[in-house]
This record gives C-alpha cells, structure tokens and sequence, in this order.
C-alpha cells in the first residue's frame, strides 16, 4: 500500500489505498471569480479566510491555495494567503501555481509538509520543479502532460506519468510523493474521457503503486446539471481507485457521493463519518433502522 502524507504544524492528513477519499477545496482560485482576483490584487484577504473556513465546515481535509492575479505580486499574495490560512484552519494545503516563483514563496511561508501543484512531465518544468520539492520536503502533484501536450490516448498520459514518477526518485523523491494527476477532460468533448480516467486510474495504481488527484469538475465542462454529473463521477472515480480530488466541498450532492463511496468501498469504519454526517437528516433514518414501516396483518 502507498501513503501519501501531507501536514500543517499541528494536523496530518494520508492520502492512500484503502483510505477514506481525501477532499482537496478548490474555491481559495481567483480564475474565473473577479471578485476575489480584484480583492486579492487591493490586498483584501477577508474571503479567503471565510472561504477557508467554509470549505472546513463543509468537509474538506485539504485547501488548494491558488494565487494567480494578473498583473499582481503573485509570489507575495501566495505567501499572505498561506500564512492567514495556517492561522484559521490547520488543516493541510497544497500550494497551487504555474509560477515557480510563487510555489517557491509559499513553501517559504508553509508550516508542515505541503503538497505543491504541480509539476509535468515537460522538460524545463521537471527541471525546475522537482529541486524545490526535495528541498522543502513535500509531496507534489504530477499532472500527465508533456512537451507534446495533452494526449488523447490514455496509454501515452500513463508514460507521461511514469516518467514524472522516475525522474521524482532521480532526485531522491519517493514516489510515495508524488500523486498523479490522469487529467480529466470534458466528457461533452470526448465521450470517452471518463473511460480513459479509470484505465489510467487503475494502471497508476497496479503498476506505479502511487496515488491519485484531479480537478474532477472539469469532467462536466459545458454540460447542464454540472453536479448531477461530477457526484456520479466522484463515486465511480473511488470505486475505480482514485484516492483524492480537487473540487468544491460545498457542493452537498458531491460530499454526499464521497461519503457514500466511502461507505460503499469499506473506508468508513462501521460508517462512523456516514452516520455523524446525517444521523439528524430525517425521520427517514429511523424507519430505514427498524426495517421500514408496519405491515397490517393479512386479512382472514
């Protein structure tokens, strides 16, 4: 079995094979949300903290920490906004950026082992990545790209993969550390993006014994009733064995299929986290415990 550990100063989180599925919140990203890209830029930080704070509350074991304003200091702004989170909340986060200046700064300010999103498998970024993530000791995630791009073949975003994860161990990185990223397309655009996911699911887990993320909204893109869609996916990805994601916790149906699969796949000890979550749901639970409603007796 392959665990994967992440940390802030004073709280653990393993993402692994046989564990229950790790919710990593995506809301703390000013892509597509101007709003925050405009409080981030005026040095505003008081909704990453409420958005913190509700993705917690809302069941999120880890935070992505996106930082990327154009047009701003985005080194400076990861760094604030990695510091006044670790002050609110202690759980785990992964540092999110296509800047290396920017994952630099924020594994500077990051107290515990970190994961950092992300490296590929293009040349420069290998090069570049990977230095910083033996130096501060954290976990990464590997995103199934290269210099050719995104392939369509699922086989070839494997090799992508397993290149990432060799190189990682060429610098002493075990590969316990790195959680791949298969890359969820649009399931509008490919019909077949969800049968590619789980192939290269199962592969990077029978034969690179290394764990898995995604950014699983991305599946339903351009589609209607988008969370009808990303909870049945979440389930099927677990069950497929797919060991975390990053994705909105505030999304009730999609915590709801998560703690199911949970449940379903036997990673929720005597469905402890099921029943703490909607134990007060409904009068539902009671009839469901003692067998449904009363039958009359037959007539005679």
């Amino acid at each position: 079995m392959t665990d994967t550990v992440i940390s802030s100063a004073s709280r653990e989180v393993v993402i692994g094979f046989g564990r229950p599925f790790v919710v990593i919140g995506e809301r703390i990203n000013p892509t597509g949300r101007s709003l925050l890209a405009a409080e981030l830029k005026a040095g505003d930080y008081g909704r990453v903290e409420a958005d913190a704070l509700a993705q917690v509350a809302a069941g999120a074991q880890v935070l992505d920490v996106n930082a990327g304003v154009p047009l701003a200091d985005e080194p400076a702004i990861m760094a604030e906004c990695i510091r006044l989170i670790q002050a609110v909340t202690d759980v785990p986060l992964c540092i999110d950026s296509s800047v290396i200046e920017a994952l630099a700064s924020g594994l500077q300010a990051y107290q515990g082992k970190a994961l950092l999103n992300s490296v590929t498998g293009e040349e420069e970024r290998l090069e570049r990545v990977l230095p910083l993530v033996r130096k501060h000791g954290c976990a990464v995630v590997a995103i199934s790209n290269d210099d050719t791009g995104i392939s369509e073949d699922p086989d070839v975003r494997f090799e992508v993969a397993k290149k990432i994860v060799e190189r990682a161990e060429d610098h002493g990185i075990a590969r316990s550390d790195v959680v791949v990223d298969p890359l969820v397309m649009p399931i509008g655009a490919i019909n077949a993006a969800g049968r590619q996911v789980m192939h290269i699911v199962r592969r990077l887990r029978e034969e690179l014994r290394v764990n898995t993320t995604c950014g699983a909204s991305n599946l339903s893109f351009g589609l209607p009733n988008r969370e009808g869609l990303n909870a049945t996916f979440i389930g099927m990805a677990i069950a497929g064995g797919m060991t975390s994601a990053i994705t909105n916790p505030l999304k009730p149906e999609l915590m709801q299929a998560v703690r199911a699969a949970n449940v379903v796949m036997g990673h929720d000890a005597e469905c402890a986290a099921w029943i703490g979550a909607y134990r007060d749901s409904g009068a539902g639970v009671e009839r469901g415990r003692r067998g449904g409603r009363r039958r009359r007796p037959p007539r005679r």
